[in-house]
C-alpha cells in the first residue's frame, strides 16, 4: 500500500521531477563543458574580428592547430566527466528541499506494528502529513555557477571576446582563414594570388572603415579625403590596381610597375573607378561624397554692452562640424569722419582678428553663438569698420560671410571731460603728430577746474601729470612704448571721471567674479571657495554702496534731490541689494552640492544683473503716475503674488509625493518665485530669521504662516487674501464704459472666480486642482492687464496733448531699475514679464525639467498627470 501511494504521488509530482531532472542535466552540462564553449567563443571571437590577418600565416596555422588540440581535450574531458542523473537522484534533490523529506516517507512501508489498529493509525497519519507536504513541491533551480572551477573567470572573458565581436565584427571574415593557404580555400586562392583593401574615412567624418573585401562589385560612395589602401599577394605583376579617383598623374612608363606595387596608398580626391585586375579581381564605380565648406553670418547687428562689450550674434554651419572660426576688423577709412585729430593720415595698424566661441557641450554641425570682445581702448573705438567672420572645418575647408559695414561698438563715456579725455586718447593713437593739438584741447577745457569740470582735485592733478608728458613728447619726440603709456595714463583718467571711485569698486568685484570662477573650474578646495565667495560678497557689497552713493551726488548735481525721489532710489538700491544677497547664496549652495556647471551659469547671472545695474546710474526716480499706471502696477503686483503662491503649492505636492526632495532647492527658488513665495525676505526682514514653527517674520504678509503645520489652511488663507486684494483693484481700475475698461474687469471677475476655485481646493487639501484654478487666474489676470494696456494707448491716441503733458512732467522717469527689468507700463503683460533672451532660456529650461520628470516611472502616478496636464496647457 505504501508503494502504491509513492507511485500515485510521484504520478502527481511529474512536472517538478521533470524540471528538477533536466535542471540537473544543464547543471552537470555546465560544469562538464564550460571549458570548451569558452574557448570555442574565444576563438570565433578572434576569427570575426579579423586579428588573424594581423599575424603571419604561420603564426595562425599553429595557433589553429593547438586550438584544435585543446578543444579535442577539452570535449572529451566534457564527455568523460558528464552524466545523466538518475531517477533516485533527481527524487533525491526534490526531497531534500522540503522538510522531513515527505517523498521518501511516502516511498517507504511500516516496519512494525501493521497488525495493530492504534499503530496503523499513527502511520497513516504520518502518511497523510507527508502526502500534503509532498503536494507543495516546487521544481529546484539548477546551480549553474562554476566559480570554484574558473576562479580567474576565464569564460567571462571569452564571452566578452564573443560580444566585442558580434558588435564589431563580421563572420565573413572567418572564411579569410581558408584564403591563407593555398588549397584549402577557393580554386582562385589555390592557383594565384590575393588581395586586401580598406577605404578608411578621415576621423572628422565619424564615418566607419569600408573593408573591400566585404563589399561586392558596384557603386562605393565615400567622403572626400578618404585613404584607400590596398595589399596585394602573390607573385609580381599578378594583379594590377586601376584607378583614376586619386588624381595623381602616372607616366606611361612607370605605369605598369605602379600598378602592380604590393602596397598602394592613396586618396579620394574626386568620384571615378577603382579595378583590381588579376585573379580575383573586382571593380568598383567610387561616388565622392564632398566635403563642403563652411558657411558662417551673423545674425544680428553688432551692439555695446553696459560696460563696453563688442557684441555680435552669428551662426554658423557645417556638414562635419566646425573646428575653428575668427573675426576678421579692418579700419573703414572711406567712411571716417577726416575731421579735427583724424584729418591726418593714420599709424599703419595691422587688422583685428579675434577667435569667435565655440560650443563645448554639444555638436558643431549647426549652432548659433554670440561673439564677445571689449575693443573700447582700442584706436578704432566707435569708428566705422569692416567685419568679416570666418569659419574653418577639420578638412581646412574656409568658409566666409559677407562683409560687413559697422560701427565698432564700443564704450561710450557721457560725462563731458571724460569724453574729451577719451577722444584726445583716440586721437593720439591714431597719429602721435597729434600731440601738440592735444595738449592745446586738454589745456583749454581744464582752463578753469574750480568751475566744477572735476568732481576732486586729484583728477585735475592726473590731466596736468599726463598733460606735460604730452607736450614733452610733442617737443622732442615719442617713442611707441611713450605714447602706450600715456593713452594707458588717459584711459584711467576717462574712468575715473566718468564713474569716480565707483570703478575701483567695480574692478574688484569683476576680479573676485573672475577668481571664483576660475577656482570653479580647475576644483579648488571647498575651503578655497568659500574664502573666494566671502570675497565677491565684500566686494559686492562695496560696489552697491558707492553706486548708491553716485546715484545721491549725481541727483544733486541735477537738482533733482527730492525726497520721494531718493526715497524711490533707496528702495530701489534694497531691493537690489536682497535679490543679490539670495543669488550669490545660491551660487554657495551649488557649489556645495558640488554642481560647479549650474554654479558657475548663475555667476554667470549675476555678473549680467550688475551689469544691468550700470545702465541705470544716473538716472532719475519716477514722477507721478496716473491712475491707469497705478492699476497696472498694481495688478502686476497681485500677479506676483499669484505666481509665488502657486510655485509654493507646487513644491508643496511635490514634498507630499517626496518627501525632501525639495530639501537642496529650496534656497535656489528664493526670490524667484514671486512676492509670497516660500522663504522670501522682505524689506526689513533680517539674513538670520530661522523661520520656525508658528513664529511669523516681520515682513510676512498677514496670514502668512513661517512653520509647516497646517500648510493648506495657511495657503488657503493667503489665497483669500489675494481674491480680496483683487475685488479692490476692479472696484478702483479706471475706464469705467469703456469697451477696454469693461473687458478688464470681466477678466479680473474670472480671475476672481478662479482664486475662489483655488481657495476651496486648498482648504480641502486638494494641491493639483489648486494649481490648476491658480494657473487660471493668472491667465485671466494677464487678460485684464492686457486688455487695460489696450485702453490706456487708445486713451493717449485720443489725448495726445495730454500725452505730451505727460511726458514733460516726467523728463527723468526711470525705465528700468538696477536689474535692467521694465517698470514703466504693464509689469506683468507678457511682453513685459521678462526681456531678451533670458525668458525664453527659462521658460524651455523649464519645459525640459517637466519632460524629464514626466518619464520618471517612479514618481507617482498622481504627479506625473499634474505634469502631463502642465505640458498639455504650455
Amino acid at each position: 500500500m505504501a508503494n502504491r501511494t509513492g507511485h500515485e504521488i510521484l504520478s502527481r509530482l511529474r512536472w517538478p521531477i521533470g524540471l528538477t531532472r533536466y535542471g540537473m542535466v544543464a547543471e552537470r552540462g555546465t560544469r562538464a563543458f564550460w571549458p570548451f564553449w569558452s574557448l570555442a567563443m574565444a576563438v570565433l571571437g578572434v576569427l570575426m574580428l579579423g586579428l588573424h590577418d594581423m599575424v603571419p600565416v604561420e603564426a595562425v596555422w599553429a595557433g589553429a592547430v593547438v586550438t584544435l588540440v585543446a578543444g579535442l581535450a577539452l570535449l572529451v574531458r566534457g564527455v568523460r566527466a558528464f552524466r545523466l542523473p538518475r531517477e533516485d537522484e533527481v527524487l533525491a534533490r526534490l526531497d531534500a528541499t522540503m522538510a522531513g523529506r515527505p517523498i521518501q516517507a511516502l516511498m517507504d512501508a511500516q516496519a512494525i506494528g501493521a497488525g495493530d489498529p492504534a499503530s496503523r493509525a499513527v502511520w497513516e497519519a504520518h502518511q497523510g502529513r507527508m502526502r500534503a507536504r509532498a503536494e507543495t513541491a516546487r521544481a529546484v533551480r539548477p546551480d549553474l555557477r562554476v566559480s570554484a572551477r574558473d576562479p580567474y573567470g576565464l569564460r567571462y572573458m571569452a564571452a566578452l571576446v564573443f560580444l566585442v565581436a558580434l558588435l564589431f565584427g563580421s563572420l565573413v571574415r572567418v572564411g579569410s582563414v581558408a584564403d591563407m593557404t593555398p588549397g584549402v580555400g577557393s580554386a582562385e586562392a589555390a592557383i594565384g594570388p590575393s588581395w586586401e583593401g580598406w577605404i578608411a574615412p578621415p576621423g572628422y567624418t565619424g564615418r566607419p572603415t569600408l573593408y573591400l573585401n566585404d563589399l561586392k562589385a558596384g557603386e562605393i560612395a565615400a567622403p572626400e579625403g578618404s585613404r584607400i589602401t590596398l595589399r596585394l599577394y602573390g607573385p609580381a605583376g599578378a594583379l594590377r590596381v586601376i584607378e583614376d579617383v586619386s588624381g595623381a598623374p602616372v607616366r606611361d612608363a612607370e605605369a605598369a610597375e605602379t600598378e602592380s606595387e604590393p602596397a598602394q596608398d592613396f586618396a579620394l580626391a574626386r568620384a571615378g573607378s577603382l579595378a583590381i585586375e588579376g585573379p580575383g579581381g573586382r571593380r568598383w564605380d567610387m561616388a565622392l561624397i564632398p566635403d563642403m565648406a563652411p558657411q558662417i553670418d551673423a545674425t544680428g547687428p553688432a551692439e555695446a554692452s553696459a560696460v563696453g562689450d563688442f557684441t555680435m550674434p552669428f551662426e554658423a554651419r557645417d556638414d562635419y562640424g566646425v573646428t575653428a572660426g575668427r573675426a576678421r576688423i579692418t579700419l573703414d577709412e572711406d567712411r571716417v569722419d577726416r575731421r579735427y585729430g583724424l584729418a591726418i593720415e593714420p599709424e599703419p595698424r595691422d587688422a583685428i582678428e579675434v577667435p569667435l566661441p565655440l560650443p563645448v557641450a554639444r555638436g558643431r554641425e549647426d549652432f548659433e553663438d554670440v561673439l564677445i570682445e571689449d575693443f573700447s581702448q582700442h584706436p578704432w573705438a566707435n569708428l566705422p569698420v569692416k567685419l568679416e567672420l570666418r569659419a574653418e572645418d577639420a578638412g581646412g575647408n574656409l568658409g566666409q560671410s559677407p562683409v560687413q559695414e559697422i560701427d565698432l561698438a564700443a564704450r561710450r563715456f557721457f560725462d563731458p571731460m571724460a569724453a574729451v579725455v577719451v577722444e584726445m586718447r583716440r586721437d593720439l593713437l591714431w597719429n602721435r603728430d597729434n600731440a601738440r593739438r592735444i595738449a592745446q584741447v586738454l589745456r583749454a577745457v581744464s582752463y578753469k577746474p574750480e568751475e566744477g569740470m572735476f568732481d576732486r582735485e586729484s583728477d585735475y592733478l592726473r590731466l596736468r601729470f599726463i598733460l606735460r608728458r604730452i607736450e614733452t613728447g610733442a617737443r622732442y619726440g615719442m617713442s611707441d612704448e611713450t605714447r602706450d603709456e600715456i593713452a594707458e595714463a588717459l584711459w584711467d583718467l576717462a574712468l575715473l571721471l566718468e564713474e569716480g571711485t565707483l570703478a575701483d569698486a567695480l574692478e574688484r568685484m569683476r576680479q573676485a567674479q573672475e577668481r571664483l570662477r576660475e577656482a570653479m573650474k580647475n576644483g579648488a578646495s571647498e575651503a578655497e571657495i568659500a574664502r573666494l565667495m566671502d570675497e565677491l560678497r565684500e566686494a559686492t557689497r562695496d560696489y552697491l554702496e558707492q553706486l548708491q552713493r553716485e546715484f545721491a551726488e549725481q541727483n544733486q548735481r541735477d537738482g533733482t534731490d527730492q525726497p520721494d525721489q531718493g526715497e524711490s532710489d533707496e528702495n530701489t538700491m534694497t531691493m537690489t541689494q536682497d535679490d543679490l544677497q539670495r543669488m550669490m547664496d545660491r551660487i554657495q549652495e551649488l557649489m556645495e552640492q558640488g554642481r560647479m556647471a549650474e554654479a558657475q551659469q548663475a555667476l554667470e547671472e549675476l555678473q549680467q544683473m550688475m551689469e544691468n545695474m550700470r545702465m541705470t546710474e544716473g538716472q532719475g526716480g519716477q514722477g507721478g503716475q496716473s491712475p491707469g499706471q497705478q492699476a497696472m502696477e498694481g495688478l502686476a503686483e497681485t500677479l506676483r503674488d499669484q505666481q509665488g503662491l502657486s510655485d509654493q503649492a507646487f513644491r508643496d505636492l511635490q514634498e507630499q509625493f517626496n518627501p525632501g526632495a525639495n530639501s537642496g532647492q529650496s534656497r535656489g527658488n528664493e526670490g524667484r518665485s514671486g512676492g509670497m513665495g516660500r522663504g522670501e525676505q522682505h524689506e526689513g526682514e533680517g539674513e538670520g530669521q530661522s523661520g520656525e514653527p508658528g513664529q511669523q517674520g516681520e515682513g510676512q504678509r498677514p496670514g502668512q504662516q513661517g512653520g509647516p503645520q497646517d500648510l493648506g489652511e495657511s495657503l488657503a488663507e493667503r489665497q483669500n487674501q489675494l481674491r480680496r486684494q483683487l475685488d479692490q483693484q476692479r472696484g478702483a481700475l479706471p475706464g469705467a464704459g469703456t469697451p477696454g475698461g469693461d473687458a478688464a474687469r470681466e477678466s479680473l471677475d474670472r480671475a476672481g472666480r478662479a482664486m475662489d476655485g483655488a481657495e476651496e481646493a486648498l482648504r480641502e487639501g486638494d494641491l493639483a486642482e489648486a494649481i490648476d484654478r491658480q494657473a487660471e487666474a493668472m491667465d485671466n489676470l494677464r487678460d485684464g492687464m492686457r486688455e487695460l494696456g489696450e485702453q490706456m494707448a487708445e486713451e493717449q491716441r485720443n489725448n495726445p496733448g495730454q500725452q505730451g503733458q505727460a511726458a514733460d512732467a516726467m523728463p527723468g522717469q526711470n525705465r528700468s531699475d538696477p536689474l535692467g527689468r521694465n517698470q514703466r507700463g504693464a509689469a506683468g503683460v507678457e511682453d513685459n514679464m521678462l526681456q531678451g533672451e533670458d525668458v525664453y532660456r527659462r521658460a524651455r529650461d523649464l519645459l525640459d525639467e517637466l519632460r524629464r520628470r514626466s518619464g520618471e516611472t517612479a514618481r507617482p502616478e498622481t504627479e506625473r498627470n499634474y505634469i502631463e496636464r502642465l505640458l498639455d496647457r504650455f
